[in-house]
C-alpha cells in the first residue's frame, strides 16, 4: 500500500514538472514570437523611414533640378531675344537712316536741277562739246554713286573684258556664288544732238519732224544700248545687263515714253535705261541688298549658338535618363522588399504552427529574411 502511494505520488510529481516545462516553454516561444515581431515591425518601419527619406530627397532634387532648368531656359530666351532685338533695330535704324539720307540726297539733286534749269544757256555752251558733255554725264553718275555706295563697293574705268582695252566709266561691284565678285556696268550717254533737235521740232509744232527726230532719237539709243552691250557685258565677270546712264531727267522721261523701247532693250542688248532718280533708286535698292546680306551673315551666328542650346537640351535629356534608371531601381529594390516582407509573413505563420517539443527545425541552408551589411539577401 505504502508503495503504491509512493509511485502515484511520484507520478504526480513528474506530472506536475512536466506540466511546468511545458508552461515554461511555452511562454518562451510566445516571448520568442513577440520579439521577432517586434524586430520584424522595427525593420519594416526603418524600410518605410528610408523609403520616404529617398522619396522625399528625390523629389526635392527633381524640384531643384527643373527650377534650375526653367531659370536656364528662360536666361538663354532672354539673351537670344536681347541679341536679336538688338542687332535687328541697330540695323533697322542704320537703314532706315541710310534710307532717308538717299532720300534728302534725291531731293537735293532735283533741287540742284530745278536751279540749274536757270542757267540752262550757260549749260548749253558747256555741252556743245561732245568730250565735254561725256565728261559732264560721268561726273554725274559718279556723284550719285559717291553718295549712296561705299567706294569699296563700286570700280571707275573698270575692265571687263580680258584681252582687250575696253573699259566702262563705272562697274558696282556684287557679291558672287564662288566669293568672287560680279560687276554691274554702268556707262553714262548723253545724244544731246538728237535731243535738241526733237525739242526744237516740238517748239516749232512740227509734227512730221518731231516723228522724224524721234525715230532718230529712239535710233541713237539703240545703238548706244548694242555698244554697251557688246563691249562691256561678260559672263559670268559681269552681270548678264547693264545700265545705260542718262543725265537729264528730261532725255530719260523722252525715251521712257516710247512704246515697248524699253522692253526691246533689255530683250536684244540686256540693256536697263536709267535716269539720275532710278539710278539713285536702283542704287538703294542694292544697298539694301548688300545691307540685308550682312544681317543674313550674322544671323548664322545666332543659329549656332541655338544650336549649342540644343546639344545642352540633350545633355539634360541624358541626366533625365540617368535618373529614370535610379527611379526604377528604387522601385525595383521596394518591390523586392515586399516580397520579403511577404516571405517573413510566410515564416511567422510557421512559427505559430511549431511543435511545443523544444526541437528547433532552423536550416542554416534556407535563405535569410533579413538584408546583411550590403543590403543584399542570402
Amino acid at each position: 500500500m505504502d508503495l503504491i502511494e509512493y509511485m502515484m505520488l511520484t507520478a504526480s510529481l513528474l506530472c506536475l514538472v512536466l506540466i511546468i516545462v511545458l508552461i515554461l516553454s511555452r511562454r518562451r516561444s510566445e516571448d520568442s514570437l513577440a520579439a521577432t515581431r517586434r524586430e520584424l515591425q522595427a525593420s519594416y518601419q526603418r524600410l518605410e523611414d528610408d523609403f520616404a527619406r529617398q522619396s522625399a530627397a528625390l523629389d526635392s532634387r527633381l524640384r531643384e533640378m527643373e527650377l534650375d532648368s526653367r531659370r536656364q531656359l528662360d536666361e538663354i530666351k532672354a539673351s537670344v531675344e536681347q541679341r536679336l532685338d538688338e542687332n535687328l533695330q541697330s540695323r533697322l535704324d542704320r537703314s532706315l537712316g541710310h534710307v532717308m539720307k538717299s532720300l534728302e540726297s534725291v531731293y537735293t539733286e532735283i533741287g540742284k536741277i530745278q536751279s540749274l534749269s536757270e542757267g540752262v544757256g550757260s549749260l548749253q555752251r558747256l555741252l556743245s562739246n561732245v568730250k565735254t558733255r561725256g565728261v559732264w554725264g560721268e561726273l554725274q553718275c559718279k556723284r550719285i554713286l559717291e553718295e549712296i555706295m561705299t567706294p569699296d563697293q563700286y570700280i571707275e574705268n573698270a575692265k571687263t573684258r580680258p584681252g582687250t582695252q575696253e573699259r566702262v566709266e563705272f562697274a558696282v561691284k556684287l557679291p558672287g556664288s564662288d566669293g568672287q565678285a560680279v560687276l554691274l556696268p554702268i556707262d553714262s550717254k548723253f545724244p544731246r544732238e538728237a535731243y535738241d533737235r526733237l525739242i526744237d521740232a516740238q517748239v516749232n509744232g512740227d509734227a512730221e519732224a518731231v516723228k522724224l527726230e524721234k525715230t532718230e532719237l529712239a535710233n541713237r539709243i539703240k545703238l548706244e544700248a548694242r555698244t554697251i552691250s557688246e563691249k562691256y557685258i561678260n559672263v559670268p565677270s559681269t552681270t548678264s545687263f547693264a545700265v545705260m546712264f542718262l543725265p537729264v531727267e528730261g532725255l530719260y522721261a523722252e525715251v521712257l515714253s516710247y512704246p515697248g523701247i524699253m522692253e526691246d532693250l533689255q530683250r536684244q542688248y540686256h540693256v536697263v535705261v536709267s535716269g539720275p532718280t532710278t539710278l539713285a533708286s536702283l542704287l538703294n535698292s542694292l544697298q539694301m541688298g548688300f545691307r540685308t546680306l550682312a544681317i543674313q551673315q550674322q544671323s548664322a551666328q545666332i543659329y549656332r549658338t541655338l544650336g549649342e542650346v540644343k546639344d545642352e537640351f540633350g545633355r539634360y535629356s541624358a541626366v533625365l535618363g540617368a535618373v529614370k534608371d535610379k527611379i526604377v531601381q528604387a522601385t525595383s529594390q521596394i518591390d523586392s522588399a515586399f516580397v520579403r516582407t511577404r516571405a517573413i509573413e510566410r515564416k511567422l505563420k510557421d512559427v505559430e504552427s511549431l511543435p511545443l517539443s523544444g526541437q528547433s527545425d532552423y536550416n542554416p541552408h534556407e535563405p535569410s529574411l533579413f538584408p546583411n551589411q550590403e543590403g543584399q539577401y542570402d
